[in-house]
């Protein structure tokens, strides 16, 4: 089991981003919680009909936050699958809704459609033969048929892809797959959702500064705690990293490091999942505290912006 299993960024105005997300991406709301580390902000979780790792995009929302900016140490795209024939139905709707996108275009011999969301986070829609016989969750805004998959991958823009890649192949299972021009693909086994991260090399461009818009860290998977404890221990003998102490984040237990390149990784694990403090049904529904921030929901509750008028 290998893979991304989710990707957090940083976003503006909580009530726009969670409207892009459930309305115009039709990615399902999964959960509604606070930042655990600064318990006054929202952390919101999209993903598929269960929030499966591979699914998930999370998003610190913070209203008024600066702009970041796009360069090197940081995840310069993410990236979903949709089915091949797809894309044309995403262009339509991109022009009708006024999404900033950019002209189709072929990364190792696939369809790739940019576009941007409200804060200028860099995305993309990736067209795959197969994945339209995977299900697809529909909130009756898109069709199903039409339906996000998943992840397709990440791109990261560094310095150099040496030290990242060997964490990537050594740590995760990544192996190489092929390359095009400054552009070095890897892929984890199989053909699952978030399979695929891309280093694309520029030597000396400008570093990256994080803000609205920037991908905060990627979380790539671990099936357990077990298997955890196996990659960092491979972190700490073969490439000299040292992750930090585990944290339970309620819906899966993480540790931190920053990779060679300069982008922030995780590893999660696939356990409990989403469904540990609320039904599958009602997923998204309420505001999810972690058992330490209870006592504090009153207060918590008054300085969080509603979302009533986005769902209206």
């Amino acid at each position: 089991m290998s893979g991304l299993h989710h990707v957090t960024a940083i976003a503006g105005d909580p009530i726009r981003n969670f409207g892009f997300y459930t309305r115009d991406l039709g990615l399902r709301f999964v959960k509604k919680t606070v930042n655990f580390d600064d318990p006054g902000t929202y952390h919101f979780y999209y993903g598929d009909e269960t929030g499966r790792p591979g699914t998930i995009l999370t998003f610190f929302p913070w209203a008024g936050v600066p702009a970041g900016r796009r360069g090197v140490g940081e995840t310069h795209q993410t990236a979903f699958r949709v089915p091949q024939r797809s894309l044309g139905y995403w262009t339509q709707r991109f022009t009708e809704k006024g999404i900033a996108y950019e002209a189709l275009e072929k990364r190792f011999g696939e369809s790739v459609l940019p576009f941007t969301d409200p804060d200028g986070m860099a995305l993309a829609l990736v067209g795959v033969p197969g994945a339209e016989s995977e299900p697809g969750w529909s909130n009756g805004d898109v069709p199903a048929e039409h339906a996000i998959r998943g992840f397709h991958g990440v791109t990261l823009l560094l310095d150099s892809a040496v030290k990242t890649a060997a964490v990537l192949t050594d740590v995760f299972g990544f192996k190489e797959t092929g390359r095009e021009g400054s552009v070095i693909r890897f892929k984890a086994p199989g053909d699952a959702e978030g399979s695929v991260v891309d280093i694309y090399e520029a030597k000396g461009f400008l570093r990256g500064h994080q803000g609205g818009g920037s991908v905060h860290h990627i979380a790539f998977r671990a099936a357990d705690d077990a298997e955890q404890g196996q990659m960092a221990q491979r972190l700490v003998s073969n490439h000299g990293l040292h992750p930090t102490e585990q944290r339970d984040r309620n819906y899966f237990r993480s540790i931190y490091f920053r990779e060679p390149g300069g982008v922030l990784f995780e590893i999660a694990t696939d356990i409990p999942g989403f469904a540990v403090d609320e039904p599958v049904a009602t997923l998204g529904r309420d505001l999810k505290l972690p058992s330490f921030l209870e006592a504090q929901r009153k207060q918590i509750e008054g300085v969080l912006p509603s979302l009533e008028e986005s769902v209206s």
